[in-house]
């Protein structure tokens, strides 16, 4: 077949890789001029499938109304006359129950574990580098309130069958010695061996010069202007790039297109429960090694995680629903060098630290939507929120099965 996937961010190039694995003729279409220059650039870099519970539970609204009105608070919702924002706060309302978050969490851990053990393989077989590195995450706490809410959650992971283990103070300075430094005692932490961390931007444009290579075909600096229809499906994609105007057709288009993904597909009918959640980062060179950490790590009071990317130290998190605003809030950016600061003060340099904002696609229940439209020629690989990282080679690897006429060897809700 051929096949036209749109957006070639991390989610949209590892479709690209596994449907070309699967014999099919595939085209990338980005607007960016390479891969990885949007969500994908500069996100938390970490692996955490036993870490993915959903934000939907049932303390979670409480925790959004004590941040209310709170500049540099972990998650800031800024209230616009915008009725998709209000309809994407009522859907995730209603994905706080206990019952939804369970049902949600279940999900997310299949796709993660599956979708973890497809990026090994591929590792395995390409031998593609991205600054990987295999020695778990660790979670810290310096509130002891934060730690004892983490015993049971830890608890529940065990019993999806997750290596989630609850640690003593003394046990997560040995995982992680650089934390002896820290300003702010920690008071314990829960570990998980077999995640990960790596650079998502090296392996998107690592594995998308592997996909060229492969014969896959990209058009950069290439914007989507729409979908032409004839009778109940979708024939063509209509693009705007140096060759001018053009309708590109092909026999399946997977949109795999982030936070805009559903701005494109308004026009067909098609709505979907994302909404961007902005998030931040800062990349700051290491200044002394054995002040800095290795292990990756979740600061869970503050909403952050860090992971070691050769040099330098990737610090990532917060959640901002501003629209597709992309302006980076000078008071948030602060937030997170203040607390990195505090937690390794002589780690890193930080008057060097450069700041990054992207919008991440978040769903409501934050599982993504893989899988066919009412359009038959037209699928969906998108609204993966924070954790695109995690979930793309499975999710790659289901879209092209799902395209190829195969049922996907995960057990997950496709829609």
């Amino acid at each position: 077949m051929k096949v036209i996937v749109l957006g070639a961010g991390v989610i949209g190039i590892t479709s690209a890789w596994f449907l070309n694995q699967a014999g099919h003729e595939v085209t990338v279409i980005e607007r960016a001029p390479e891969a990885a220059r949007e969500t994908s650039y500069a996100n938390g870099g970490q692996i955490s499938v036993c870490h993915a519970e959903p934000w939907a539970n049932p303390r979670a609204p409480w925790k959004a109304l004590q941040w209310l009105g709170e500049e540099d608070a972990p998650l800031l919702f800024r209230f616009k006359l915008d009725w998709h924002q209000w309809r994407w706060g009522l859907r995730f309302l209603q994905q706080c129950t206990k019952e939804r978050a369970r049902y949600n969490l279940q999900n997310l851990v299949r796709l993660g574990l599956y979708s973890r053990d497809t990026l090994q393989a591929l590792r395995a077989s390409t031998g593609i580098e991205y600054h990987q590195r295999t020695e778990g995450i660790l979670h810290y706490y310096t509130e002891l309130s934060e730690f004892e809410a983490a015993i049971p959650a830890a608890k529940l992971m065990g019993e999806l069958g997750l290596d989630r283990h609850v640690k003593s103070v003394a046990e997560c300075l040995l995982i992680e010695p650089a934390l002896q430094s820290s300003m702010r005692p920690i008071v314990g932490g829960t570990y998980t061996p077999s995640d990960e961390s790596g650079d998502a931007r090296v392996f998107t444009s690592e594995l998308a010069l592997r996909c060229e290579q492969a014969g896959v075909k990209f058009r950069y600096d290439c914007e989507i202007a729409g979908f032409e229809c004839a009778g109940d499906d979708v024939q063509a994609v209509r693009v705007q790039g140096d060759q001018g105007l053009e309708a590109l057709t092909a026999d399946a288009f997977v949109v795999s297109l982030g936070s805009y993904s559903t701005l494109h597909l308004r026009p067909l009918g098609i709505h979907l429960d994302i909404y961007p959640a902005k998030g931040y980062s800062a990349t700051i060179p290491v200044r002394a090694e054995h002040c800095a950490p290795t292990v990756s790590l979740t600061d869970d009071g503050h909403k952050l995680v860090f992971s070691r990317l050769g040099d330098y130290l990737r610090v990532a998190g917060t959640v901002e629903f501003d629209g597709y605003s992309l302006d980076l809030n000078a008071v948030r950016c602060k937030a997170i060098i203040d607390r990195v600061k505090d937690i390794f003060p002589s780690g890193a340099d930080y008057a060097a630290a450069e700041f990054w904002t992207g919008l991440r696609p978040a769903t409501p229940g934050n599982l993504p939507y893989i899988g066919r439209t009412q359009y038959p020629s037209l699928w969906l690989n998108t609204g993966h929120g924070t954790l695109g990282w995690t979930e793309c080679c499975g999710s790659a690897l289901a879209i092209a099965e799902l395209i190829s006429g195969k049922k996907p060897d995960v057990d997950y809700c496709f829609q």
